[in-house]
């Protein structure tokens, strides 16, 4: 039982640099779209929100075609850098990135359309450049609704399988999270194993989502 904490704290490890890469490439492109009036917008975000529906699978295969050894990207790491990224940890790490990503752009793009630009504008009269006025006044406004976001993706993170499996593996102690460690766990007919990585799993996954749903504004009471 003492090994089945080693694949919480790769899923821990996995979800929480997703997570990090996510606020960053999140909150920048939710921001650009909440923002930005160009032609073919929609459409942009369309694809951009096609891993929330995809199956993981079929992503997974996306990845192994852009990452793998014969991939576009993934042959000429390896052929120029020597960095093979297939079955590797940082491979789990770029799959709960992406399969989380549209938690956080959807949840970025909807708090910053919150923001009115009537703030914004004031703010640019005061001589405020545009770096300025979104650390002070856009991302200020925006930020329990990004943070919300971010929480849901580090939940979706953690419960990432399919597209990990595809292109990560499931090697012990280096790529095997905690849902494929369940889903090996069962195969193997280690009940008490899976018992326990499938509670807490569970507990991780609510903790979360309520501190989630605390950061979401509610209805506000009638007086």
């Amino acid at each position: 039982m003492a090994d089945a904490w080693i694949p919480l704290a790769l899923t821990l490890k996995v979800a929480g640099w997703a997570t990090a890469l996510n606020l960053f490439l999140g909150t920048a492109v939710g921001y650009a779209l909440a923002r930005g009036r160009f032609p073919g917008r929609n459409l942009l975000d369309a694809l951009l929100t096609l891993p929330l529906v995809m199956p993981p699978t079929v992503l997974g295969y996306y990845l192994l075609v852009l990452i793998g050894s014969q991939g576009v990207l993934g042959a000429w790491l390896l052929q120029h850098f020597g960095i093979r990224l297939i079955f590797t940890v940082e491979a789990a790490i770029i799959a709960a990135t992406i399969v989380s990503f549209p938690l956080v752009f959807k949840a970025a793009r909807a708090a910053f359309e919150t923001v009115d630009p009537q703030f914004e504008d004031a703010a640019r009269t005061l001589g405020l450049r545009e770096w300025p006025v979104f650390w002070r006044v856009s991302l200020p406004l925006a930020w329990r609704g990004i943070l919300a976001g971010l929480l849901l993706a580090f939940a979706r993170a953690l419960g990432e399988f399919g597209a990990t499996l595809m292109v990560a593996g499931s090697i012990a102690g280096k790529t095997q999270t905690l849902s494929i460690a369940v889903y090996e766990a069962v195969q193997a007919g280690q009940d008490d194993t899976a018992n326990f990585l499938v509670v807490v799993t569970s507990i991780v996954c609510v903790a979360v989502l309520l501190g989630a749903g605390r950061l979401v504004p509610g209805r506000v009471a009638a007086r």
